[in-house]
């Protein structure tokens, strides 16, 4: 786990090859994400360490439903018993009323190459026993809700990695926390920079680019990927390089 501030209220948290973030307005927290379900203990431990206790999380909010963006949170609630916000649409796959997420087959044929058999060795363990979880407590994202948590923040519908995929912005600091929508890296990706995940992972690809571009119009500073390290926003950059995917 590695934990950095990038900006007066915003925490980035590097975990098993995924982000999670922490937004802190001094008395309470918001979660953003969760790691994968090995990275619980992880995620707890990150709310100690920027000053805050369990009880201080007012909110756990989910870019989307996949096992690396939601393996925290049954821990967090058990414990806490805070509200988890999503999308409306990803609620339903959050409750695993249907399931959008890279098949068994889809990581065999990852052992092909030496990154996707560095993924999946990285991924399996942390996932082991975790397959069918979900969230049954998962809400929509209302405006008035997101305003009233630490940051202000707004759900910006980003579907196609996920149907029901959000990013959310946080205009008081000029941060973009994009999930898969947009990320800046990922061990089967040779590349680093802003980009779109890899095909497998995404339930629509052409869905997938054109959020990845309207993300790019967001009035941000800073984007906060799912995967990868958190850069300063550049929109003519980031057009570029998602131009050659």
């Amino acid at each position: 786990m590695k934990i950095d501030q990038i900006s007066d209220s915003v925490y980035v948290v590097a975990g098993t090859n995924v982000n999670w973030a922490l937004v802190s307005d001094g008395s309470r927290v918001a979660v953003i994400d969760a790691g994968y379900p090995s990275d619980s203990a992880d995620v707890i431990a990150s709310v100690g360490e920027i000053g805050h206790r369990l009880g201080d999380i007012a909110a756990v909010l989910i870019t989307h439903a996949h096992l690396d963006h939601i393996g925290g949170v049954p821990t967090l609630v058990e414990r806490a018993g805070m509200p988890v916000y999503t999308g409306e649409e990803e609620v339903r796959h959050a409750k695993r009323e249907y399931l959008q997420q890279i098949s068994p087959v889809g990581m065999v044929k990852q052992l092909a190459t030496a990154r996707g058999r560095r993924w999946v060795s990285h991924t399996l363990p942390a996932i082991f026993g975790h397959i069918r979880m979900t969230l049954p407590t998962a809400t929509p994202a209302r405006a008035e809700t997101l305003a009233a948590l630490p940051g202000g923040l707004i759900a910006i519908p980003a579907p196609g990695h996920t149907s029901g995929h959000t990013a959310y912005l946080m205009p008081s600091e000029g941060v973009l926390f994009s999930g898969d929508a947009l990320v800046t890296a990922h061990p089967l990706s040779p590349r680093t920079g802003p980009q779109i995940l890899p095909s497998v992972f995404n339930h629509d690809e052409s869905g997938t680019h054109d959020t990845a571009l309207r993300l790019v119009t967001q009035p941000a500073r800073i984007l906060v990927p799912g995967h990868g390290l958190p850069v300063p926003f550049d929109p003519a950059r980031f057009r570029e390089a998602l131009s050659g995917q």
